[in-house]
C-alpha cells in the first residue's frame, strides 16, 4: 500500500542556535516558587530550549534534593542560578520585563499571547537584557510586580480547567521562545528603553514630588501611582527622557518650595 509522505518539518536548531547571543540576554525569574520540585522543572524547561540564566525571588526551599531530581540534568542550570531577596534585585539591569498572568486586572494593560510575545521579547533582547517573570504556584504575581512589567503575557488555556504548574508555564513560553527564533529576523529596536534601575528611581522621584505639591493625597496614592505605570510602560522611556522628565520634576518641585517660602514670609501671623 503506498501512501503519500508527510513533510518533514523544516525545523533547524542551527537557525535557533545562531540567536544564542539574544538568549543569552534572557533570564527567567521566578517570584516566591512554594515547592523546589517545581524549580528544578523549571530548570529542565528553560535547559531543554536552550536558555539558561535562572533568578529565583525568595524561593521557600532552594536548593533542596526535589530541586535537583526534577532538573534531571539541568543541574548547572541551579547551580548557576541567582537567588534575590526582592523583585528589584532580581531585574537589576533588565530593560525590559515580560509578565505572565493567568488573571484579568482591572487596570489596563497591553497583554499578549505567547507567540505575539516572544517576537518582541527577541527584538529587545538583541541589545539589552529581558526577564520573564512568573509568579507563585497559588496566586500568580502579585500587583506590585505586574507594575514592574512593559508587558503582560496570557498562556491561552480552557476556561474550565486552567490550572497551569509553574513549569509548564515556563516550558510553553520558553517553546515559543524558540520558535520565535526560528523566523526572527535581526531588526534594531527602535527605542532604547532604561534600565529598571533607571525607571524605578524616576517612580520613586515622581512619588515624592507628587506629595510635595499636593497632587498625591493620603487617599489610595498606591492605586494611582499603578496607573501611571501602566502608562509610562505603554510609552517605554528612554534614558534621556527619564533624564528630562526628573528635570521637569526638580523644577516642580523647586518652584513650589519658592511659593511656599515666599506664603510663610507674606503670612508670618497666619
Amino acid at each position: 500500500m503506498s501512501g503519500r509522505k508527510i513533510p518533514d518539518a523544516h525545523f533547524s536548531w542551527n537557525h535557533v542556535l545562531n540567536k544564542q547571543n539574544h538568549f543569552g540576554n534572557i533570564r527567567v525569574v521566578l517570584s516566591h516558587t512554594t515547592h523546589p520540585g517545581n524549580i528544578g522543572a523549571a530548570a529542565r524547561a528553560m535547559k531543554t530550549m536552550g536558555l539558561r540564566h535562572l533568578y529565583l525571588i525568595n524561593p521557600r526551599l532552594f536548593p533542596d534534593p526535589q530541586a535537583d531530581a526534577m532538573a534531571a540534568g539541568a543541574d548547572d542550570v541551579l547551580r548557576e542560578a541567582v537567588v534575590c531577596s526582592s523583585i528589584d534585585e532580581a531585574l537589576h539591569g533588565v530593560a525590559y520585563t515580560v509578565a505572565m498572568t493567568a488573571r484579568l486586572r482591572d487596570i489596563s494593560m497591553e497583554v499578549k499571547t505567547p507567540r505575539d510575545a516572544m517576537p518582541l521579547v527577541l527584538q529587545q533582547a538583541a541589545t539589552q537584557p529581558v526577564a520573564l517573570l512568573f509568579g507563585t504556584e497559588m496566586s500568580g504575581l502579585t500587583n506590585e510586580e505586574i507594575g514592574k512589567a512593559q508587558l503582560l503575557v496570557n498562556i491561552p488555556v480552557h476556561p474550565e480547567f486552567s490550572s497551569l504548574n509553574i513549569a509548564a508555564a515556563v516550558q510553553v513560553i520558553c517553546y515559543e521562545l524558540v520558535v520565535s527564533a526560528q523566523n526572527y529576523l535581526p531588526n534594531a529596536p527602535e527605542i532604547h528603553p532604561a534600565s529598571h534601575e533607571q525607571v524605578e528611581g524616576y517612580f520613586a522621584h515622581l512619588e515624592k514630588t507628587l506629595f510635595e505639591i499636593g497632587f498625591l493625597t493620603t487617599q489610595n496614592p498606591a492605586r494611582l501611582m499603578q496607573r501611571l505605570r501602566r502608562l509610562y510602560a505603554r510609552a517605554r522611556l528612554e534614558q534621556e527622557e527619564i533624564n528630562i522628565l526628573r528635570g521637569i520634576l526638580s523644577i516642580a518641585t523647586e518652584y513650589n518650595a519658592r511659593l511656599r517660602a515666599r506664603y510663610q514670609r507674606e503670612h508670618k501671623d497666619v
